[in-house]
């Protein structure tokens, strides 16, 4: 039986609609991810943005929810890619709300973290539902260590 989306559990909260979405991306490689779970946690003009080295410098890049699908399907066609949040700091205003959520990446599950960042997430409340409208985020670096602030180890 098909599952009908967005899962209640997924969208009522900002902790599951967190959760829901490293599930999502999370998985072994050629394991075909949730991508209509994730659009139903999405506003459909979501948009994914990062910073990505061109032309040897790092420039900011903006895609629609769709190309970040498309751009993790090759990644994970060979890759096993499991990420999962070890920090959140939210802040709510009315119907809008801001997470930072820092983030460890592994390319074996359970094995060794591989690469940490923090994905800055906004959202909004409506119908009864929270919604993600945007995620911008960045990887630690060598001369770029997340603040302590944003880790709880």
């Amino acid at each position: 039986m098909k599952k009908k989306y967005p899962l209640k559990k997924d969208v009522t909260t900002i902790d599951g609609i967190i959760s829901a979405s490293y599930e999502v991306v999370s998985g072994e490689a050629g394991e075909v991810r949730a991508w209509e779970r994730d659009l139903s946690l999405h506003d459909p003009n979501a948009v994914y943005s990062f910073q990505e080295e061109i032309n040897g410098r790092l420039q900011q890049v903006a895609m629609p929810l769709k190309d970040f699908h498309k751009e993790t399907d090759t990644l994970v066609s060979k890759t096993a890619f499991y990420e999962s949040e070890i920090n959140k700091e939210v802040r709510v205003f009315g119907n809008i709300a801001h997470v930072w959520s820092t983030y460890e990446t592994r390319l074996v599950k359970n094995g060794p973290v591989v690469r940490r960042g923090i994905n800055s997430i906004q959202l909004y409340y409506s119908a009864d539902r929270w919604w993600i409208v945007s995620w911008t985020f960045d990887k630690e670096r060598g001369d770029r260590k997340i603040p302590q602030t944003f880790d709880r180890n």
